[in-house]
């Protein structure tokens, strides 16, 4: 489905650059000659590719987050729980000097919080029910000091950035790769044969995941610097305290792929590909310092 997906919104990026090409005078990827690429129509190609798809996530990350978790935002306290979210909450932004985010509740066993957003004061911080049930107050204070600082920190827009600037580099190259099979391979002398299309397209399915390995690199480095910094807004032994029970229950369901790189925790992965390091590892960083 993946697969499927990714080909499909390929075509239909395609087809709207043909028209975006045509609206700017620009024919295609191909020089004057028919033979030779044109780098400067690929680089335009290549960068409306690589950073619409990410814009777009960002934007509309709020709304996709409340609908695909069920998010309930607290608009006016129900009990003393809410409450005192919203209020730590708000002690957490002004102290981070962010604007106050919104604060909602979804329905999930995984103890886990995570913040989403397209600016540092247009965000959402939301948590699990697991985590109201199976953490302490220290300890919620803790992990919501974590994705305070994220939002703080402008995460979600420089991941954004990050792979933009990624998905750019996959297309560009993924088209010369085409371009040199069609050329060398096929010997197709002008124009761009079917040979050209498969190839950049099975180029940029293995060249996304070296660019995804780069991205979970940084994801995994940004968590490091949001204990750091939620530590510092809510307590380092709060904090080593609150992680240490996300280890001791790992084992309960986690939360949705495409929400996890937005929480405190994630599911155990291969390394490279994991968008979070291990749990022990982050213990241990806040231990030593």
């Amino acid at each position: 489905m993946r697969i499927l997906l990714f080909l499909a919104t390929n075509i239909a990026i395609m087809m709207i650059l043909s028209i975006t090409f045509s609206l700017f005078g620009i024919e295609g990827l191909l020089a004057e000659n028919g033979v030779d690429l044109n780098f400067q129509s690929l680089l335009i190609y290549a960068t409306v590719i690589g950073f619409s798809g990410s814009f777009i996530s960002l934007f509309i990350s709020k709304f996709m987050a409340k609908r695909s978790m069920g998010v309930e935002v607290i608009v006016t306290p129900n009990n003393q729980t809410e409450r005192w979210l919203l209020k730590t909450v708000q002690e957490q932004a002004l102290k981070a000097n962010i604007g106050m985010p919104e604060v909602g509740i979804f329905n999930h066993p995984s103890p886990n919080v995570f913040a989403t957003g397209w600016s540092r004061n247009n965000a959402l911080v939301a948590v699990s029910t697991g985590l109201l049930s199976h953490m302490s107050q220290n300890e919620v204070e803790a992990v919501l000091a974590h994705e305070i600082s994220h939002v703080a920190n402008g995460d979600m827009v420089t991941m954004t950035l990050l792979q933009g600037v990624l998905n750019t580099f996959v297309v560009f190259l993924s088209r010369i790769i085409g371009h040199v099979v069609d050329r060398n391979v096929f010997n197709v002398k002008s124009g761009h044969g079917p040979a050209f299309w498969i190839v950049s397209l099975v180029s940029q399915l293995v060249l996304g995941l070296l660019a995804t390995m780069i991205m979970m690199w940084f994801s995994r480095y940004r968590e490091f610097r949001a204990d750091e910094d939620g530590a510092s807004l809510a307590g380092r032994q709060n904090m080593i305290s609150a992680l240490s029970k996300l280890e001791q229950l790992q084992n309960l369901p986690q939360l949705p792929t495409e929400m996890s790189a937005f929480a405190i925790s994630s599911s155990k992965m291969s390394a490279l590909f994991s968008s979070h390091p291990p749990l022990a590892k982050r213990i241990a960083s806040l231990s030593t310092k």
